[in-house]
């Protein structure tokens, strides 16, 4: 009977693990033979290499697109659902009765990005509608008598707790309201201008605010661009006045400031946020380079995920002309047609953040179904927006907004904060937040993404910049005839100065009832900032001041401090200075680097303070002979990240609430260099010990101390036997089914392996961490890292995060996490005998 019970079992387990691998496999692509797509007008081609990268062949740009769309519905269409489900505020309709993306729905819906989107379909070129159309009709094709299970495994699964119903058809205005995602998430400086306002709260002293937002070290990091004129009409350096104090000192006026940075958080990070999602970008003239034409490389630093959020592709019509002039081949984006960054047979475009402020939050006075403006009540804007949610009762929501746009602050908590008149008692309505944002106006972007992929000169970037209004990044660019440029594109708003209560430049919440402090248009075009062929023979863009202060036009004042970008001109200057041609591998090596500026500013001064305590001295002595790298097995790499993380703790959090707190970034290490300048700065001070006043020396022992105590519990009493790698992991996770609440079975299966990584933030290498919430885990990093020969294009490479699958049970789904963990790279075909060469697999769509 035992035997029978184990024979028995051993079928079922068999079966189990079979009915598993069917149903894991099940949606994988079919990615050689021939495949009938509704639409074509012709023939087209889909060569895939040994990664499964496709290159796309076709005879028309519609068929381009229509053949794109069925690819990357092959590959990643449940990404792409899920992604427009969040953009339309559905997110609950997809994933069920879940508290976070009912809120996260709710915050989305208070945005209307759908109804943004929908505008823009009116605004948009002929041919780009024509393109998106194309490209949905593709994704549609792929759908066509398919069922979830056939799609995408994560049907599957989300139908063992939900009822899943069949994916609705894509539409064309679904890859319009992604771009909202992309802008929403690589907005500018709204978490700076959040943080003074609460941190004023705690502070309750300008000076003091000012300290922890220093000016860009321009002394010390250059700008992008140097211009000779030095005057900036727009831009004003007022004060808060006793009456705007009082006004962000007021308990109710934080608690609605608190409420509203609540409900942003609740918005799923598509595609990046907090330190480190920056990016670099850098460009070297032929002058400088071994092929003698410019060379060209890109790492956007974003949020990192499974699958990644690039998809790699290649668009090419099979004889360029009028009816059909694409050749391109990089980054797109899974759910938009076209390129988003890469190169085509003329020029290679990358893309960097450039922090420009096109968000301010006004502080409104609320009262039932009004606003003051001026000495007028108006009324407000309000419509009703009905979540759906997958398995529990629908959500009502009112949305309320001003001029200035929606009110953000009661989204979540409903209610706003009452506050009366301190002089008769009269009620003047309550605090409420409204977020104004260039993109909840309809725009042109989408037409931006098609003029790229076109370009061939600086002109024509000039144009599509034009074109590209949100979000607002820097371009470096260079073209196979030997030029090099760079291009600020974005709608970028015009602010008033004004001698009100608070500063008028962006940087604090601005008061809705005065009507000075509104935007009075848009920097025209034809003044945002531009280069071609500098003198210097490169261009450096890595999210640093794009121009020194006080040149127009007025951007923003809170940008990423420039130790990155510092380091890559350093870097480049002396490869010039040595006379060493600089070539493709040179780039890659730059791309890698992993000095710490951290390091460099704070370890002298760290050496100098004495511990007495022979054993938690061994942490120390560690810092002696450090060379400020922060490869994956530097014991010195991760006792000096366990002391930066305790500095910040020890000095700040006692003065600062808990969403204020340091993340630990390019502003944070700014913000320190100024404290120990002076030893007594309040700072120091722990207010939480009473009648006791702490100075530098103390805290900063009390980190180095603190931090080997740490780490012997972390990782070992050995001080060598530490690395930073153990403690400075990776981990991705899959954005529905890689969450804590997932089985562990489920997890381990969607989401990667766990990787040790080098680097960290403000490290050219930029794998960043967040300070403030005690770990070392990756929050960001090079998404993906390109470099572009202009003098040969197929020398190029290419590589990303993970891999160009989003399916778990697919080869290509993570095949690139261990090079791009590495810093290694792939060759990056591009001409057709290149990409014929490199081809593995050959899929012919017919009509």
């Amino acid at each position: 009977m035992l035997v029978g019970v184990a024979a028995l079992l051993v079928v079922v387990l068999v079966a189990g693990f079979a009915l598993g691998v069917v149903t894991v496999r099940r949606p994988l692509p079919e990615a050689a033979g021939e495949v009938s797509l509704p639409g074509l007008g012709a023939q087209v081609t889909v060569v895939r290499d040994e990664r499964g990268v496709p290159q796309i062949y076709a005879d028309t740009s519609e068929d381009l697109f229509r053949a794109q769309g069925y690819v990357q519905a092959q590959d990643r269409f449940f990404e792409m659902d899920y992604r427009r489900h969040v953009t339309a505020g559905r997110l609950a309709e997809l994933v069920g009765d879940n508290p976070d993306a009912i809120a996260a729905d709710a915050v989305t819906r208070t945005f209307g990005w759908r109804r943004v989107a929908e505008q823009e379909w009116d605004l948009v070129t002929p041919e780009t509608r024509a393109y998106l159309q194309a490209y949905a009709e593709g994704v549609n094709a792929y759908l066509e008598n398919r069922s979830p299970g056939e799609i995408a495994l994560e049907y599957t699964v989300l139908g063992l707790q939900v009822e899943v119903a069949e994916p609705e058809p894509w539409d064309p205005v679904d890859s319009l309201a992604w771009l909202k995602a992309m802008a929403w998430d690589l907005r500018g400086n709204y978490g700076d201008e959040l943080e003074r306002a609460l941190a004023y709260g705690t502070v309750q002293d300008p000076a003091r605010v000012a300290e922890l937002f220093p000016a860009y070290p321009a002394d010390v990091n250059a700008t992008i661009l140097q211009p000779a004129e030095l005057e900036n009409p727009q831009r004003v350096e007022n004060e808060l006045t006793p009456e705007g104090a009082r006004t962000l000192s007021s308990d109710r006026l934080q608690a609605a400031v608190d409420a509203a940075e609540r409900a942003l958080d609740a918005v799923p990070v598509l595609v990046a946020r907090g330190e480190g999602t920056g990016s670099n970008s850098w460009v070297v003239s032929g002058e400088h380079t071994a092929s003698g034409s410019p060379v060209l490389a890109n790492d956007p630093h974003l949020s990192l995920g499974a699958p990644g959020i690039w998809a790699q592709v290649g668009l090419h019509c099979t004889d360029v002309g009028p009816d059909c002039a694409f050749d391109v081949a990089g980054f797109s984006f899974a759910g938009f047609p076209g390129v988003v960054i890469g190169h085509n047979a003329d020029l290679a475009w990358g893309l960097t953040n450039m922090g420009a402020d096109v968000t301010d939050f006004f502080i409104e006075r609320v009262r039932d179904d009004t606003y003051l403006r001026g000495d007028r009540w108006e009324p407000l804007e309000t419509r009703t927006e009905t979540l759906r949610v997958a398995g529990g009762e629908d959500v009502e929501l009112e949305v309320r907004s001003t001029v200035h746009g929606p009110i953000v602050s009661t989204v979540l908590d409903g209610t706003d904060a009452v506050t009366e008149s301190p002089v008769d008692g009269t009620r003047l309505g309550e605090y409420a937040v409204a977020l104004q944002w260039t993109a909840l106006e309809p725009g042109r972007t989408a037409d931006a993404v098609f003029a790229f992929n076109l370009a061939a000169d600086a002109a024509d970037m000039q144009a599509a910049a034009a074109l590209f209004e949100v979000p607002a990044q820097n371009i470096v660019f260079a073209t196979t005839d030997g030029h090099i440029g760079y291009q600020a594109p974005g709608r970028i708003p015009v602010r008033q100065q004004v001698p009100g209560p608070v500063p008028s430049d962006g940087t604090w919440p601005r008061p809705g009832w005065d009507e000075r402090y509104d935007w009075t248009g848009y920097v025209p075009s034809e003044q945002m900032p531009r280069v071609l062929d500098p003198a210097e023979g490169f261009v450096v863009a890595a999210n640093q001041a794009v121009l020194p202060a006080g040149v127009a036009p007025f951007l923003t004042s809170d940008w990423d401090y420039g130790y990155r970008s510092q380091r890559i001109r350093h870097l480049l200057e002396e490869e010039i200075a040595a006379g060493r041609p600089i070539d493709v591998d040179t780039m890659t090596t730059i791309q890698v680097d992993d000095r710490s500026p951290f390091a460099e500013a704070l370890v002298p001064i760290l050496l100098d303070q004495e511990i007495d305590d022979d054993f938690a001295a061994q942490g120390q002595a560690l810092l002696a002979d450090w060379d400020y790298r922060t490869d994956a097995d530097s014991a010195a790499a991760a006792y000096f990240a366990a002391v930066w993380r305790n500095l910040l703790q020890l000095t700040f959090w006692d003065d600062l609430p808990e969403s204020a707190r340091p993340d630990g970034g390019s502003r944070w290490l700014t913000v320190v260099q100024g404290l120990v300048e002076d030893p007594t700065d309040p700072y120091w001070d722990d207010r939480q010990t009473v009648s006791v006043v702490e100075t530098r020396d103390e805290v900063l022992t009390q980190a180095l101390v603190s931090a080997r105590l740490d780490l012997t519990v972390e990782q070992s009493k050995v001080p060598e036997d530490w690395a930073w790698g153990e403690l400075h992991v990776l981990a991705l996770e899959h954005p529905v089914l890689g969450g804590a609440s997932i089985p562990a079975p489920v997890r381990e299966y969607v989401n990667p392996s766990p990787v040790g990584m080098p680097g960290g933030s403000s490290i050219v290498n930029a794998t960043s961490w967040d300070a403030s919430s005690g770990s070392f885990e990756v929050t960001a990093g090079p998404s993906m890292r390109m470099v572009v020969d202009l003098g040969d294009l197929d020398r190029s490479t290419w590589v990303t995060v993970t891999g160009v699958s989003g399916h778990p049970a697919s080869p290509h789904y993570d095949d690139q996490l261990t090079a791009w963990a590495a810093g290694e790279t792939f060759p990056w075909p591009f001409s057709r005998g290149a990409v014929d060469e490199a081809g593995r697999d050959e899929l012919t769509l017919v009509p």
